[in-house]
């Protein structure tokens, strides 16, 4: 078993491709390192993004419409796939956005319940 850090967290099942949607939306098209980046720092540094998760998950969402990919460079030279959000993907994200909220609140309403 790989050592890990305990102040790290994994990403929650079923929650990728929304900070991935949502990470396009706001700063634009990014390479794949840049997005686990991101989600890195907003998440102050507590988001742990294996990279085998990342790459699969942007596929999916690229043959779904979601986002679209193209080869570019980087800020260091090197030959990357750029990922940009389309109108679907930003659909998807507004969808994506309101489920979360709605579940939130359950979540709230569950946790926070008296006997």
């Amino acid at each position: 078993m790989a050592n890990r850090d305990p102040q790290k967290t994994d990403v929650l099942q079923g929650t990728l491709d929304l900070m991935v949607l949502q990470t396009l939306a706001t700063m634009g098209p990014l390479h794949g390192y840049a997005i686990a980046a991101r989600l890195e720092q907003v998440s102050s540094r507590s988001l742990q993004l294996n990279m085998g998760t990342l790459y699969p998950g942007l596929m999916r969402l690229e043959q779904r419409g979601f986002v679209r990919g193209k080869w570019g460079m980087t800020e260091n030279n090197r030959r990357a796939r750029f990922y940009e959000i389309t109108a679907t993907g930003r659909r998807q994200l507004s969808a994506e956005r309101a489920e979360w909220d709605r579940t939130v609140s359950i979540m709230n309403a569950l946790l926070n319940e008296t006997r």
